[in-house]
């Protein structure tokens, strides 16, 4: 497939790889008067070949559309890559006017982003949201790192290429509508493999697997990467079919220049596109002049251009046109051609039958039963392809899968799907890395790396033992052992313990007045239940101690250094249908915490608080504006008043914009807010760039630092963010009604 670096905010799997495949020039066409056939004698066999070309490759689509015009007989297809995918559809009988159709819907989102919508995601895996992870999942497994196979897995491709091909299950393609081939490169051999069988999906799937940006697919006992790299545009395969006259389409992408080479990624990518432009060349020097070669002129559109595939095709189209003298040599009769092309389109009837097993391949860490809760899809149910695919996505989503795939088989009594769920060559242990950044431009800057490392799968009912690391402006070490009582994870036990020492700054208005370093250790018992993926509910016991220590200023909570002993009952309450954690644009979700400090459970101070947090999104139907609505409260439980180290402290970017971050602090708050954001730019793997204002009131008790403000409190925020590699990126101005204002900085998330 061909790729070239593009730059900007919107990014493509081509801007991931770095990769630039090449094109030919155009070799010209001959009169072609010999392509008329002499009365009596059987007309040629025409065979259309499609090379690799990434999104360029929606060309292929114009292009047949022409044939179709000037009627135009298809006899065979041969196709690599984007070409192969393409050519596939038509030969397993789609129209050009539902190819268009799927063109119409296909993003770089739709193809590449594989992770399932986040409502569909465990309450365990949703929370990692709430963390800004930066760079790659890393295996810790066996004592080393290790990373993926690819950039992306393909298990969302997957999706669109089973809705491409018209016919599942193993086909002979001599059989299809239209004979058919593609080409692949086994990586172990570096050789050509040209399926004359198969899967279509998955011979699609593995014709396309750029090296480094897709997962390379197993199929048949090969590892099988892009065909681009022997033979992106196949006039050989097409010989082999029989082909008296290949029409060949070549939609590649010209190398860089030297002033595009000046990265390491434009390098590596060039001299992928050297070694491709070799293979591409030995074909074009083996066209004849009977043959026809069509060479789109498609710009400056790149390999990773998908959110453009309807501006592409009519590209190919006016490239057809330019030999529309030759195409004309070798139309068909109306009827011939109708009654032909009657016979190649093929309707499709869904398959609905019900499966008496669903059985998963061998896996080594995973129970099988946990996978299939995962699942919307029961045995003896009617099978929806949708909620196929859904399942697909979800047990990707689990994290504990590099692939996943399935097949329906017919055995003797029953009917099968085969879930083929590779797990994790890395895994079952991992390791993610992030970093958090804020700033209000008045000194006070904070900055945390942060490191998460899960050992997974420990038994069985899927234990885990979970490390969160965070070093910098906080630091903190916390533990988490999660045990299921059963496969489906309905019920757990969760031992747990922690050690911190975070910050604390107190303000008098905007003069700082003092800074804590205040020390936690706390360790806890939980039991919980998770209500599927919608929350979880978890209740428990817990104890250690808090010692707040002045650094400089003012004594505020106390004498410093006085250790304040722990001991109480938490209950939590999780409910999370987010679709996204920085930028939601759908759904909703509550976070409730009720804590009673006990005496009797070894704490010297007893007291009750609650705190609870409401969040809900609604996009309106144009879908570049989103409203957002926050509620927050907390207060005490019954008569005692908080201990000042367990007050609420609040105030700073979208908490209060104005205030200085964590000025407000008090025994009680209630606060609301709208925020109102504009999609100013899209992006293809991520979010866009978005423009917004927030508008803001809060009520809060007596304030811990007297001097502060009190009662109700109103102020506004602008801002512009953007989703990007290393996480969201926030730059803001708050003012509060009563004149106070500041700038904010922030990556990673703000409230």
């Amino acid at each position: 497939m061909a790729r070239r670096i593009r730059t900007g905010i919107s990014i493509s799997v081509a801007t991931f790889l770095g990769a630039a495949m090449v094109t030919t020039a155009a070799v010209a066409a001959p009169s072609g008067s010999e392509l008329v056939p002499t009365a009596g004698k059987q007309r040629p066999k025409i065979c259309l070949v499609l090379s690799g070309g990434g999104a360029r490759g929606a060309a292929h689509v114009g292009v047949i559309k022409v044939l179709e015009e000037y009627r135009v007989p298809i006899d065979c297809i041969a196709g690599t890559s984007m070409g192969a995918l393409v050519g596939g559809a038509y030969a397993s009988g789609m129209s050009v006017a539902d190819m268009e159709k799927i063109n119409a819907g296909i993003t770089v989102e739709k193809l590449f982003k594989e992770r399932p919508p986040r409502q569909e995601l465990a309450m365990r895996r949703k929370a990692d949201d709430f963390r800004n992870y930066v760079g790659p999942e890393f295996g810790t497994g066996g004592g080393t790192a290790a990373l993926g196979k690819g950039i992306v897995t393909g298990v969302q491709l997957e999706t669109v290429l089973r809705e491409l091909s018209r016919l599942h299950g193993h086909h002979r393609f001599d059989d299809l509508p239209i004979p058919y081939r593609a080409v692949a490169t086994n990586l172990v051999t570096g050789k050509a493999v040209v399926f004359s069988e198969g899967e279509l999906a998955n011979v699609m799937r593995a014709s396309m697997s750029v090296p480094g940006a897709v997962a390379p697919a197993e199929y048949a006992g090969m590892i099988l990467v892009d065909g681009m790299l022997t033979s992106n545009l196949p006039v050989d395969a097409a010989r082999a079919m029989g082909a008296d006259i290949v029409i060949a389409v070549n939609v590649g992408t010209p190398l860089l220049k030297r002033e595009e080479l000046n990265s390491v990624f434009g390098v590596a990518g060039q001299m992928l596109s050297i070694l491709t432009e070799q293979n591409v060349q030995a074909s074009l020097a083996s066209l004849k002049p009977t043959d026809i070669l069509i060479s789109p002129e498609l710009g400056d559109y790149s390999t990773g251009d998908f959110d453009n595939l309807p501006k592409i095709s009519p590209l190919g189209e006016a490239a057809a046109r330019k030999v529309a003298d030759r195409l004309a040599q070798l139309s068909l009769p109306p009827a011939e051609y109708a009654a032909l092309r009657e016979r190649q389109q093929v309707a499709v009837t869904p398959d609905t039958k019900p499966v008496d097993e669903i059985r998963f391949s061998s896996m080594a860490h995973v129970n099988p039963e946990a996978a299939k809760a995962v699942m919307d899809t029961k045995v003896g149910e009617p099978l929806v392809q949708a909620q196929l695919d859904g399942d697909m996505r979800r047990l990707f989503g689990t994290g504990d899968f590099e692939h996943v795939n399935y097949r329906i088989i017919d055995e003797p009594g029953k009917r099968v799907l085969a879930v083929d769920a590779v797990e994790k060559a890395w895994g079952p242990d991992y390791l993610r890395l992030g970093i958090g950044l804020s700033s209000d431009f008045s000194g006070a800057v904070s900055f945390d790396a942060i490191a998460t490392h899960r050992m997974t799968w420990l038994n069985s009912l899927g234990a885990e033992l979970r490390t969160d690391v965070r070093l910098g402006f906080d630091n903190s070490l916390r533990m988490e052992f999660y045990q299921p009582f059963n496969a489906r994870g309905t019920y757990f036990i969760s031992p747990r313990a922690a050690i911190a020492q975070d910050q604390v700054n107190l303000y008098r208005g905007e003069e700082r007045v003092a800074v804590y370093r205040v020390e936690s250790r706390i360790a806890g018992l939980d039991l919980g239940v998770q209500f599927s993926r919608y929350g979880e509910l978890r209740a428990g016991v817990e104890g250690g101690t808090v010692i707040p220590r002045l650094d400089t200023g003012s004594t505020f909570l106390g004498p410093s250094g006085t250790h304040h002993a722990q001991g109480g009952i938490r209950t939590r309450l999780r409910l999370d249908r987010l679709d996204n954690v920085h930028f939601p644009r759908d759904g909703w979700a509550v976070d409730a915490d009720l804590y009673n400090s006990m005496t009797g459970l070894g704490a010297v101070d007893a007291f009750g608080k609650w705190h609870a947090n409401a969040t809900g999104a609604y996009t309106f139907s144009e879908g570049d504006d989103t409203a957002r609505f926050n509620l927050f409260g907390g207060g005490k439980v019954g008569s005692n008043r908080l201990p000042a180290y367990d007050q609420f402290q609040w105030g700073g970017f979208l908490r209060q914009s104005g205030y200085r971050t964590g000025q407000l602090v008090g025994p009680s708050v209630q606060f609301g807010q709208v925020v109102y954001f504009h999609r100013i730019a899209r992006s293809g793997l991520f979010d866009g760039a978005y423009g917004g204002i927030s508008l803001e009131a809060g009520k809060y008790g007596d304030p811990l630092v007297p001097g502060n403000p009190s009662g109700w409190l109103k102020s506004m925020a602008v801002f512009v963010s953007t989703d990007s590699p290393i996480g969201p990126v926030y730059f803001g101005y708050g003012r509060a009604a009563d004149g106070q204002g500041s700038f904010y900085f922030l990556l990673g998330r703000p409230m």
